[in-house]
């Protein structure tokens, strides 16, 4: 069966809901700003803004209670929601010295709000989240989710967190493809085009946010100039952006699909 990664167009404007028809990646942080949210015309996952939310405070203001009351409401009034990411504590060294804790408590927070969402709105399509910075503090928290009683290979996608600014590394590509070894479906946070082309094989999707950063730092389409300085906001260049990152994919599949064709026809022919 052929590998296929499901890719999450990232998104400051939530409006784009109702009109991009692709799949999006929006934080509660930006629909928090709607009072009349959009109707989704296609698939779409929520993250919960948890790298704004510990960099700013410190730590988690908002309650998992009231959590829960905003993701049903964006599950019921703009539907088609697929997963909500939890209310995770994400473990850069930085973030690390902001909130005073170890990556121990981080991990021990990520899976006690994981259940505790579970607990109060079971119905909700919550996802699991690795953290951590070393390949052993991801072994750990996986365990730790075991020991909490959730089967991560059961799961419908398990999200890695902490790898958005590593991802082109060798250690997080030998990180994914040491947990796609034990049967999880992972979802990487925040994953640009060298990361993808590194590790698309060992993920079940990708979220990334980066075509706007780059549109800032570009100038603008032919003809857009006239419209806005830079494309950092505009939805025509997001897409040719993600057409690229789509063929990045499947590119780097079929080269990850030949060399496996080539491995095995050398140990079909060794004596």
């Amino acid at each position: 069966m052929t590998h296929t990664l499901r890719f999450w167009l990232g998104t400051h404007h939530p409006h784009w809901l109702a009109t991009a028809g692709v799949e999006l990646f929006v934080s509660r942080r930006a629909l928090a700003r709607y009072k009349t949210l959009p109707r989704a015309s296609f698939a779409w996952a929520l993250d919960s803004g948890g790298f704004s939310e510990l960099t700013l405070h410190g730590r988690w203001e908002m309650t998992p209670a009231a959590y829960v009351a905003e993701v049903r409401r964006y599950r019921d009034e703009i539907g088609h929601m697929a997963w909500a990411a939890p209310q995770d504590w994400m473990c850069e060294p930085d973030m690390i010295k902001r909130t005073g804790l170890t990556v121990a408590d981080h991990q021990r927070l990520t899976v006690e709000n994981f259940l505790e969402l579970n607990s109060l709105a079971p119905e909700l399509p919550w996802i699991p989240v690795l953290q951590g910075w070393s390949l052993g503090d991801y072994l750990d928290h996986a365990d730790a989710y075991g020991r909490a009683g959730v089967s991560l290979a059961d799961e419908t996608i398990v999200g890695v967190g902490t790898v958005c600014r590593r991802q082109h590394t060798g250690m997080v590509s030998g990180l994914l493809a040491c947990l796609c070894a034990e049967g999880y479906r992972l979802h990487g946070f925040g994953f640009k085009l060298r990361g993808l082309k590194l590790s698309a094989h060992d993920l079940a999707s990708a979220d990334s946010l980066a075509w706007s950063y780059q549109a800032r730092r570009n100038p603008p389409l032919p003809g857009h100039g006239v419209r806005h300085k830079n494309c950092a906001n505009c939805m025509e260049y997001a897409m040719g952006w993600r057409d690229e990152v789509v063929d990045t994919i499947g590119n780097a599949m079929r080269r990850e699909a030949e060399a496996v064709a080539r491995r095995l026809r050398a140990e079909a022919a060794s004596p």
